[in-house]
């Protein structure tokens, strides 16, 4: 990639970036005073749409910000719109959303997972929470592996009591997670309108950071070596995608 095209990606990339992204004061808005947050972790979801749904969800309870851990090519259809509210952050590994989640945010890391040593999320008992925590989803269908486990500080899972289903959708667990630590952290709730919670209004863009758009275009920039080599040796084409790319806070 020569020089000139260089920059006209980093334009092109930043133009994406300006008229998705949301300031900061737009994604959390959830009107917090206590500093507490709530965060959801993202690790290579089965259903890449759940993440649209997820954001929905996410949004609803107060939740500050959605981290996606390995593969990025997302979507957030099913979203509503919802994913405007967030700040999204994207790490390539486990170990180091946990290190910025830990160090910058000074969060506790939550497994929902159905295990002998978690918490059961019961209104009348005393929850796990101590402080601002991300709580970290297993895959729809083998749930947290052995490494995501490593992860966590600690386990909750949700109660069931009917024998229809062995355990819950992501975004629906989702929700019940975030609803719990919602109400355990006080956070104020929505006002409402005409049957409805209002909403807030999106604010303007805000231009990505230098930084993002580099990295961002050498991360092109290999994808597109790596096309090549395979049309090399197998004689075809491979094209992906990355739709979330464009609202990553680096």
């Amino acid at each position: 990639m020569g020089s000139d095209g260089g920059a006209e990606e980093i334009q092109a990339v930043a133009k994406g970036e300006s008229s998705s992204s949301q300031s900061s004061a737009a994604a959390g808005g959830n009107g917090n005073q206590n500093g507490l947050e709530s965060i959801v972790i993202v690790h290579n979801v089965a259903k890449r749409h759940n993440v649209g749904t997820l954001a929905r969800s996410a949004t609803a309870f107060g939740a500050a910000e959605m981290v996606l851990v390995g593969r990025r090519d997302y979507n957030c259809f099913g979203s509503h719109g919802a994913a405007c509210h967030l700040r999204f952050r994207h790490f390539p590994s486990l170990a180091q959303a946990r290190e910025y989640l830990k160090e910058q945010r000074g969060a506790d890391i939550c497994g929902v997972e159905i295990r002998e040593d978690a918490h059961p999320l019961i209104p009348q008992q005393s929850t796990p929470f101590r402080r601002s925590t991300a709580f970290l989803l297993g895959n729809e269908g083998t749930g947290l592996s052995p490494r995501e486990c490593e992860s966590c500080d600690f386990f909750v899972y949700i109660p069931q009591y009917g024998p229809g289903t062995a355990s819950l959708n992501v975004t629906v667990a989702a929700s019940i997670v975030l609803h719990h630590f919602a109400a355990w952290a006080c956070f104020p709730e929505r006002a409402r309108s005409g049957g409805k919670f209002l909403v807030a209004d999106r604010t303007a863009a805000r231009a990505p950071s230098p930084e993002s758009v580099r990295s961002l275009v050498e991360e092109r920039r290999l994808k597109r070596e790596t096309q090549a080599d395979l049309l090399e040796l197998e004689d075809q084409g491979s094209n992906s995608t990355n739709l979330l790319h464009s609202i990553f806070h680096d």
